[in-house]
């Protein structure tokens, strides 16, 4: 603990969980170099760089601690995981600010695809919470002064900085069957584009947003109109949530308005680079137990935010009708990154 940062103890955190509900705790499932380890995040280790960049200031360079790179680099809980687990397969970090977690989970999916390994355990971590990570992001005027998150209601303005982690397991399908594992649903697709046009605000047309769900739908050969529901970027940000909005109409056509979309963030806050697997976690659930999440908070619309954004969480209905509920978890991160994952899972499952 002492020789790794907060955003590594959440990543483990999170990882040791997954493993054990997939299986894997304690017992190796594949050969150690057909399996890989892909972790994400923000702003990495910005406790230690903080703490030790205090430490120069105050005492010295001889008062800096040597472990202070392998502590902040963004590629430690990664490496980190690797060795604990003695895993030999591709392993190493992505960032794309908000957009990260799902580029883990995109990148993991690639990577099975390939061949290039059997197993990729996927996961995105982030501990921004200290004192130059919410300074730095209130000088930009996105957090809420309020301390309210309220995504795609009238009242929103800006985000709650939230903390955490998430992980997944995710193994070729023939893998997973093999040895007979639960399985808790499917990656049907993954897109990724980007908006070029500014290092903070989404394009306000939503081409890239729009592309990238476009884009996933068609990787998973699914039709606007079989989406079940969809677990929203929804930052609370006036920004966000008018773009998010207008790239599900652009992308989904007539079907954006019978289609439930709600916000994880509403509950969590924003984790930054953890979000997009957080709240894909979250919609494996919600598709699994056919519940939709709701956008907790909303009561007050705004003129052109006019989708159906959950007030209070209902039983999900399925529109397919071939058995399986299918969700879109979006994840938009500064840069102008946005990344889409399309879901399916049985329904009707604890």
């Amino acid at each position: 603990v002492r020789r790794t940062d907060r955003f590594t103890h959440l990543a483990v955190s999170a990882a040791e969980e997954a493993l054990e509900e997939a299986g894997w705790d304690g017992t190796p499932q594949h050969r150690p170099d057909r399996v890989g380890c892909i972790v994400g995040t923000g702003v990495g280790g910005i406790a230690t760089e903080e703490e030790q960049h205090t430490r120069l200031r105050e005492r010295g360079a001889g008062a800096v601690s040597p472990l202070t790179i392998p502590m902040i680099m963004h590629n430690a809980a990664a490496g980190y995981l690797a060795m604990r687990h003695g895993w030999r397969g591709p392993s190493f970090s992505v960032a794309s600010a908000c957009a990260t977690g799902g580029h883990a989970i995109g990148l993991a999916v690639r990577t099975i695809q390939s061949g290039d390994a059997d197993a990729v355990l996927a996961a995105a971590s982030e501990a921004p919470l200290t004192p130059l990570g919410t300074s730095s992001f209130h000088a930009m005027d996105v957090l809420s002064p309020t301390g309210r998150s309220l995504p795609f209601d009238a009242r929103r303005d800006g985000f709650v900085m939230g903390e955490g982690s998430g992980a997944l397991v995710l193994e070729a399908a023939e893998c997973a069957e093999a040895r007979g594992a639960t399985v808790l649903g499917e990656i049907l697709g993954y897109a990724t584009t980007a908006d070029a046009h500014h290092i903070t605000s989404p394009d306000p047309e939503a081409l890239g947003a729009a592309s990238a769900i476009e884009l996933a739908l068609e990787d998973a050969n699914v039709a606007p109109a079989d989406v079940d529901y969809v677990n929203a970027h929804g930052t609370g940000t006036k920004l966000n949530d008018q773009v998010e909005t207008l790239a599900l109409k652009r992308a989904l056509g007539e079907a954006a308005g019978r289609i439930p979309v709600s916000s994880t963030k509403s509950v969590i806050g924003h984790l930054l680079g953890a979000a997009g697997i957080v709240e894909a976690v979250a919609t494996v659930h919600a598709l699994r137990r056919r519940v939709v999440p709701p956008t907790a908070g909303y009561r007050e619309r705004e003129n052109g935010l006019d989708l159906d954004y959950v007030p209070a969480s209902r039983p999900l209905e399925q529109r397919n009708g071939n058995g399986r509920v299918i969700g879109l978890s979006n994840a938009f991160g500064f840069g102008g990154h946005n990344v889409v994952i399309c879901l399916a899972a049985e329904g009707g499952r604890e």
